[in-house]
């Protein structure tokens, strides 16, 4: 059972299968690494000797699948599984595998009662009845288990949530960082930059994501990559995604430290537009992409008596989405800061 596991970890936990105590964990790649099943679609992995010090004192978090119609990173962070269990892949430092939403990822939907990647920090605990609350608080145990024996030492720990965004986007690629007050690392963006990933969007506000509740209750380097668009299981071109997923291979194996050929562009929020009532109307095509453009003065939305109107000669939309419900955001806009925020990485 083991071996099918980490074959083919997606196929292993769409099944629901659960391994008996015995089974639970074990050893492969020859012996050198030593695995662990922890949950339904959380394996820890380590090395099974004792590694470097600049490669054991790092912990890296890998997660998948927050969003279960998201497949080419779930297919990607199963893959990774299947190559570092036969040694076709190095590991040198701690990892967690995690699918995230795996009863949406069954039913091919992006969740079943409420966005799962909306309920960290401590907000499932407002919709006890929702099926996605009790995985959120399991997810959050699992990354403060996982955090707790991890090294304090900077770049330390790492934490790569990787998702597929639901529409086209100027930057078919890119990555958003959470708001946690620090300065941002210099480390992060270069491996952003080696993963090929060609725009950054700097949160402003505390959010209740996953990468946002690891940033902060685990002090972890978090981000949340967007690789491409919405796909069913079997239907995605994987070798889009190569950069980021050789940067992430590389980043466990321990040899990211090359400077990128080019760091990413960088967009930082300053506001976002919020769906009040059902009278709520976003005045875009549906099809608009992420990071369009618009100029001073455009109108974006309008609800009752509110409306959204560009207020600098230039903002990007990002996630413009009209059906979500009352009360949570249905798009973000962002302007450039690239130089400004490259000049203060730490």
């Amino acid at each position: 059972m083991p071996d099918s596991m980490l074959d083919d970890f997606l196929a292993y936990t769409l099944a629901g299968t659960r391994p008996s105590a015995q089974e639970s964990q074990g050893s492969c790649a020859n012996g050198a690494v030593h695995w662990s099943w922890l949950d339904d679609g959380v394996l820890l992995m380590e090395p099974a000797t004792p590694q470097p010090r600049e490669a054991s004192a790092r912990s890296v978090l890998v997660s998948a699948g927050v969003h279960g119609d998201e497949t080419a990173p779930i297919e990607l962070l199963s893959f990774l599984v299947r190559d570092i269990s036969s040694g076709a892949a190095s590991l040198t430092c701690r990892l967690l595998v995690i699918l995230g939403n795996v009863d949406a990822m069954r039913d091919a939907h992006r969740y079943r009662d409420d966005d799962l990647n909306r309920l960290f920090s401590g907000r499932h605990l407002q919709v006890p009845g929702s099926h996605e609350a009790p995985r959120a608080a399991a997810l959050e145990q699992a990354a403060v288990q996982f955090f707790a024996a991890a090294s304090n030492e900077p770049g330390g720990r790492w934490h790569i949530d990787m998702h597929t965004a639901i529409r086209a986007s100027a930057f078919e690629q890119f990555a958003l960082l959470p708001h946690t007050g620090k300065p941002f690392s210099r480390a992060m963006f270069e491996w952003l930059g080696s993963a090929h990933i060609s725009a950054v969007l700097l949160h402003t506000t505390k959010a209740n994501t996953y990468s946002h509740f690891t940033a902060e209750a685990c002090s972890a380097q978090a981000c949340t990559l967007e690789l491409g668009k919405v796909r069913p299981f079997g239907e995605n071109d994987l070798t889009r995604f190569a950069g980021a997923d050789r940067a992430v291979r590389d980043l466990l194996a321990g040899t990211h430290d090359a400077a990128p050929a080019a760091m990413p562009r960088v967009f930082t929020v300053i506001d976002q537009i919020t769906k009040q009532s059902d009278a709520f109307e976003l005045l875009l095509a549906k099809d608009v992409a992420n990071f369009t453009p618009f100029a001073k003065n455009t109108l974006l939305a309008r609800d009752g008596d509110y409306r959204y109107a560009v207020r600098h000669d230039e903002e990007r939309i990002v996630f413009p989405n009209a059906t979500v419900k009352p009360g949570l955001r249905a798009g973000l806009l962002v302007i450039e800061t690239t130089q400004d925020t490259l000049s203060k990485l730490v």
